[in-house]
């Protein structure tokens, strides 16, 4: 990494790179009046079109796996990988079991393979649940590919002080605690002033919630090895790919739809009146997927147990770092 690049300049610039890209689009977006309407009855429109389109996260996990990974010689540290998993998967599954009721409608079950799967209020289609699970897998795999090979310039060494030499993994990070709570706040002012149909901006309330919570716990750990050239082409490729599944084929063709009274009220008409939210998510998961990883990843190379890697020592007095 250049020695003008710190992490915090490197972290300003993905945000920036981000802004420059949706800011245009959002405003040429917004020009949009109408919304483009699919003829003929929903249910004939796409059979097994949401199972089959899971192979857009499949069929990249494969390449990079089995492909990809052998032919450069690649190391993936199984028990970093399994344990960023094991963490961020329930995200996605608490948010069809506990919350499918009152965000999404499934109104083209033709779409799935007709199981339900079980969630509270009423079952979800089974996709929903291997959803998330491979689009988790399919970004972890994406992040280290990019940051173990093709953009391994900038990549911290496992074995460098900068990833084993630590006080403790769990350190407070206002600024995104502070983000979080502004946001809420902004959105629950918004629905509630601007928006004339009564509702709670739920969905959104949880994304924040999804992205900020680990940022606020583990982001000052995280942000000197994260390799934020491999977290900001991550985030552009699966943003790209979840955009032209939203748009272009889930919305249209009823393979999921939301319910208004839980959404902020901004929507994108030229995409079928898409949820803003559906933007948002796939930048959340990116970005928790690698602030996890990569502080899963520095406890293992510590070598360290568990509570003392996150925790700290019981004697030790050292203050948070902040950025």
């Amino acid at each position: 990494m250049p020695p003008s690049a710190t992490p915090r300049t490197s972290f300003l610039i993905v945000l920036a790179m981000l802004a420059m890209l949706s800011l245009p689009a959002a405003l040429t977006l917004h020009t949009a009046r109408v919304s483009p309407q699919i003829p003929g009855p929903i249910a004939a429109s796409s059979p097994y079109g949401y199972t089959v389109s899971l192979l857009l996260f499949i069929i990249p996990i494969v390449v990079i796996l089995f492909w990809l990974v052998p032919a450069e010689r690649l190391k993936i540290s199984k028990k970093s990988f399994v344990r960023t998993i094991a963490i961020l998967f329930p995200l996605g599954a608490g948010l069809d079991f506990f919350f499918a009721h009152l965000f999404f409608t499934f109104p083209n079950p033709d779409a799935t393979l007709r199981i339900q799967a079980p969630a509270i209020g009423s079952g979800v289609p089974i996709e929903e649940y291997l959803f998330y699970f491979t689009g988790f897998v399919a970004v972890l795999l994406l992040y280290i590919w990019l940051d173990e090979y093709w953009l391994a310039a900038y990549s911290i060494p496992v074995d460098s002080a900068q990833r084993t030499s630590f006080t403790r993994l769990l350190q407070f990070h206002p600024m995104s605690l502070i983000l979080g709570i502004v946001l809420i706040a902004a959105a629950i002012l918004y629905r509630k002033f601007f928006v004339a149909e009564p509702g709670f901006p739920g969905y959104f309330i949880f994304l924040v919630a999804g992205a900020l919570g680990p940022s606020a716990m583990l982001l000052p750990s995280a942000l000197p090895v994260i390799n934020w050239r491999a977290l900001s082409l991550t985030l552009f490729f699966m943003l790209l790919m979840s955009l032209l599944w939203e748009a272009t084929l889930a919305l249209p063709y009823g393979w999921w739809g939301f319910q208004d009274a839980q959404m902020l009220g901004i929507y994108i008409t030229a995409w079928g009146r898409l949820p803003i939210e559906e933007v948002m998510i796939w930048i959340a998961v990116a970005y928790a997927t690698a602030i996890v990883y990569e502080v899963v990843r520095r406890w293992q190379a510590s070598g360290k147990r568990m509570r003392h890697a996150f925790l700290g020592h019981p004697a030790s007095d050292s203050l948070p770092s902040r950025i």
